[in-house]
Protein backbone atom coordinates (compact mmCIF):
# COMPACT_ATOMS: atom_id res chain seq x y z
CA UNK A 1 0.00 0.00 0.00
CA UNK A 2 1.63 3.13 -1.47
CA UNK A 3 0.94 6.68 0.13
CA UNK A 4 -0.84 9.03 -2.39
CA UNK A 5 1.62 12.04 -3.44
CA UNK A 6 1.28 14.64 -0.88
CA UNK A 7 0.55 12.67 2.08
CA UNK A 8 3.68 13.47 4.07
CA UNK A 9 4.08 14.51 7.99
CA UNK A 10 3.14 17.70 8.84
CA UNK A 11 2.44 17.45 11.93
CA UNK A 12 5.08 17.40 14.80
CA UNK A 13 5.63 14.82 17.65
CA UNK A 14 4.27 16.48 20.36
CA UNK A 15 1.27 17.67 18.47
CA UNK A 16 0.43 14.19 17.06
CA UNK A 17 0.55 12.78 20.65
CA UNK A 18 -1.49 15.92 21.84
CA UNK A 19 -4.07 14.92 18.72
CA UNK A 20 -4.30 11.29 20.17
CA UNK A 21 -5.19 12.02 22.81
CA UNK A 22 -7.94 14.95 22.55
CA UNK A 23 -8.92 12.98 19.99
CA UNK A 24 -9.32 9.74 21.97
CA UNK A 25 -11.16 11.72 24.67
CA UNK A 26 -13.28 13.25 22.18
CA UNK A 27 -14.63 10.00 20.89
CA UNK A 28 -14.79 7.91 23.56
CA UNK A 29 -16.78 11.38 25.44
CA UNK A 30 -19.26 11.36 22.89
CA UNK A 31 -19.80 7.49 22.80
CA UNK A 32 -20.69 7.95 26.36
CA UNK A 33 -22.77 11.02 26.14
CA UNK A 34 -24.08 9.17 23.14
CA UNK A 35 -25.87 6.36 25.29
CA UNK A 36 -27.71 9.26 27.59
CA UNK A 37 -28.88 11.78 24.65
CA UNK A 38 -32.58 12.95 25.33
CA UNK A 39 -32.87 15.49 22.67
CA UNK A 40 -32.20 15.41 18.91
CA UNK A 41 -29.53 18.86 19.53
CA UNK A 42 -27.38 16.62 21.88
CA UNK A 43 -27.83 13.59 19.59
CA UNK A 44 -26.45 15.72 16.86
CA UNK A 45 -23.53 17.58 18.84
CA UNK A 46 -22.81 14.48 20.49
CA UNK A 47 -21.87 12.87 17.18
CA UNK A 48 -20.21 15.76 15.95
CA UNK A 49 -17.86 15.85 18.64
CA UNK A 50 -17.23 12.04 18.23
CA UNK A 51 -16.26 12.71 14.70
CA UNK A 52 -14.31 15.85 16.09
CA UNK A 53 -12.61 13.39 17.82
CA UNK A 54 -11.83 10.36 15.34
CA UNK A 55 -10.46 13.38 13.20
CA UNK A 56 -8.05 14.27 15.46
CA UNK A 57 -7.10 10.92 15.98
CA UNK A 58 -6.51 9.64 12.74
CA UNK A 59 -4.40 12.60 12.01
CA UNK A 60 -2.59 12.39 15.14
CA UNK A 61 -1.93 9.05 13.98
CA UNK A 62 -1.01 9.41 10.79
CA UNK A 63 1.05 12.69 10.89
CA UNK A 64 -0.35 14.36 8.18
CA UNK A 65 -3.28 17.34 8.82
CA UNK A 66 -4.82 17.91 4.70
CA UNK A 67 -5.94 21.17 6.50
CA UNK A 68 -1.83 21.99 6.92
CA UNK A 69 -1.59 20.77 4.00
CA UNK A 70 -4.03 22.90 1.83
CA UNK A 71 -2.72 25.91 3.80
CA UNK A 72 0.85 25.45 2.95
CA UNK A 73 1.86 25.02 6.70
CA UNK A 74 4.47 23.07 7.85
CA UNK A 75 6.08 23.28 11.58
CA UNK A 76 9.69 24.68 11.10
CA UNK A 77 11.01 21.79 12.79
CA UNK A 78 9.98 19.54 9.96
CA UNK A 79 11.01 21.90 7.34
CA UNK A 80 13.58 20.56 5.37
CA UNK A 81 14.87 24.12 4.68
CA UNK A 82 14.38 25.68 7.49
CA UNK A 83 18.36 25.61 7.86
CA UNK A 84 18.30 27.63 4.29
CA UNK A 85 16.67 30.66 6.08
CA UNK A 86 18.14 34.21 7.37
CA UNK A 87 16.45 35.14 10.44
Amino acid sequence: MSRRLGSRVNITLQERAGRVVVGLVGAVGGVVLLTSASSTLSVVLEILLVLAGLDLLVTGATGHCPLYARLGHVPSSLDRRAGERTP
